[in-house]
């Protein structure tokens, strides 16, 4: 029951859906959605860094009703900056260098790798309960998500809908009418890479073809610019979904690769 977001701009539901969504406004991640009373929910935004990639600038969550805020080697709680660990009833704050994670009493752990991985964790009492860019997480791949009702979503539609609208954001809408490119040519390297000997833990535990299809994206994406995050942030996401859902992936990183 994880959501989580990396890379390229690729996002994965809570059931399971692997979709791209290039926005840079701020959006819904993930949110307790029931009318009553909301018991947390989380918004991101990215922006490109100076290599063009994209990265998430900030993280912003309500639980219960406290706020965070976090940034790179930042974390603020109800306006105030805190050092880390921070505890208090409600969460534990705790960071690194490579992660800044929440673990939230109400049943939420969030893992940032401070740039472009982010990945949520909440427990099945949220079941058929939330909304945003991480689906309603009701078991059911595509239905409520991209298929409502009658009504069929792309995946640039639905991440816009999940905007938090602001006065005076200056954020452009990715084009809903854009066609994601077919990228069948790299499929070969793109499973050469993903069934390697170090993956071998991984694959009976994760959806190997989502992931191929999210490094199809990428090489395509690249137009042969083959710098490392082209190349590798699939390639990690891989490994941690691996990791997290109890395997164990072995040192799939060599000299010649990220």
């Amino acid at each position: 029951y994880v959501c989580s977001t990396w890379g390229n701009n690729h996002f994965k539901t809570f059931d399971g859906n692997i979709y791209q969504f290039p926005g840079i406004c701020e959006y819904n991640f993930a949110s307790d959605c029931r009318e009553s009373y909301k018991e947390f929910s989380v918004h991101i935004q990215r922006a490109l860094d100076s290599n063009n990639h994209p990265k998430i600038q900030y993280i912003l969550i309500t639980i219960n009703d406290y706020i965070v805020y976090l940034r790179q080697n930042l974390a603020v709680v109800e306006g105030q900056i805190v050092k880390t660990p921070y505890y208090s009833s409600a969460m534990l704050i705790e960071s690194n260098d490579i992660y800044t994670k929440v673990y939230a009493k109400l049943g939420l752990i969030l893992i940032w790798n401070q740039e472009d991985a982010l990945m949520v964790e909440l427990d099945s009492k949220f079941n058929n309960h939330t909304c945003g860019l991480c689906g309603d997480y009701n078991g059911v791949p595509f239905y409520n998500e991209f298929i409502n009702g009658v009504a069929s979503y792309n995946s640039i539609t639905y991440g816009n809908l999940q905007k938090i609208s602001k006065p005076n954001a200056k954020c452009e809408d990715p084009d809903e009418t854009q066609a994601l490119p077919s990228c069948n040519g790299h499929r070969v390297e793109c499973e050469r890479l993903l069934t390697s000997s170090a993956f071998a833990d991984c694959r009976l535990r994760l959806n190997l073809e989502m992931y191929i299809q999210a490094c199809m994206q990428d090489k395509c994406a690249c137009n042969g610019n083959e710098d490392s995050f082209c190349l590798c942030s699939t390639m990690s996401e891989y490994s941690r979904q691996c990791s997290h859902a109890g395997g164990r992936p072995g040192e799939w990183r060599t000299q010649y690769l990220c």
